[in-house]
């Protein structure tokens, strides 16, 4: 009977396994050929077979192009993401320790935050964008797209932050309290270390939510695009092995950032395990 239940799983087993590795082939595969074809020789075009190995587009990705500005496109594009995660996190930390205690028009204005995430991304861009019209503002990367944005990534990092603190033990703050500390003490030295895994996460979370962001930049970039609307103009155009260099490129910074973000977090937690005991004694 065991052999026979061994059996019967190992056979379960065997497709799944196939069902996952297609899986991967189908999520990762066009990710490999990308990096692949950035290595391209000089006169190498965008398809197989390659024309030599070179870095080459590599090099030029910083250089103007005859149609795009790589460059300064990826540059607007992790300015305003890092913009964006500050922002997200400053305000989602100052809102999640806002609502700790109920005021009035709480309910409210929290049902309003999360109004950004059911209308539709295009005529939030559009509304700001005419907003700045009437205005008489110029729509720019750094100001009308960065609005745009945050009407984005708020919601989900209140959420989160609510989510931490509707579980936050206030007990280690009352003890803290208790002990003398004031209260800005008390968040510095025990609040803040508690939440800070989370708070990293909603910074990632709203680093990455902007960085690939196209409907709500479409109508607030202003002159000058940013990595998204680059790329997508680039795909109507004859272009060259620069772009596969350009994904090679923030695809291996996507993957650097969330191995610092993971590390950032595992150091938090490790310096709190190794606190816990001399706080204990």
């Amino acid at each position: 009977m065991a052999a026979s239940g061994n059996t019967q799983r190992k056979a379960g087993f065997i497709p799944l396994t196939i069902v996952f590795v297609l899986f991967l082939l189908f999520l990762y595969g066009p990710t490999a050929t990308i990096a692949l074809l950035s290595f391209q020789g000089p006169s190498g075009g965008l398809t197989f077979p390659m024309n030599g190995v070179s870095l080459h587009w590599f090099r030029q990705l910083f250089e103007t192009q005859q149609v795009g500005d790589f460059g300064g496109s990826l540059t607007r594009s992790l300015l305003l993401g890092f913009a964006v995660m500050f922002s997200t996190a400053l305000f989602s930390l100052l809102a999640g320790l806002a609502y700790r205690r109920k005021f009035r028009g709480g309910g409210v204005l929290f049902y309003l935050a999360l109004v950004s995430l059911i209308l539709p991304s295009i005529l939030i861009s559009l509304g700001i964008g005419i907003m700045f019209d009437r205005l008489g503002l110029s729509p720019a990367w750094y100001s009308s797209a960065l609005g745009a944005h945050l009407t984005w990534t708020l919601p989900f990092g209140l959420l989160i932050m609510f989510a931490v603190f509707n579980r936050f033990n206030k007990s280690y703050e009352a003890a803290a309290i208790d002990m003398g500390a004031t209260a800005w003490q008390s968040f510095r030295l025990v609040v803040l270390p508690l939440i800070l895994p989370s708070l990293i996460g909603v910074a990632l979370f709203g680093f990455t939510l902007s960085y690939d962001e196209f409907a709500r930049t479409l109508m607030t970039a202003g002159t000058f695009n940013t990595l998204p609307l680059e790329i997508y103009g680039m795909t109507t155009n004859v272009t060259s092995p620069v772009l596969y260099a350009l994904g090679t490129l923030t695809t291996l910074f996507s993957f650097t950032l969330i191995g610092t973000a993971l590390l950032a977090i595992w150091i938090v937690r490790r310096r709190r395990a190794r606190n816990a005991p001399a706080a204990e004694a």
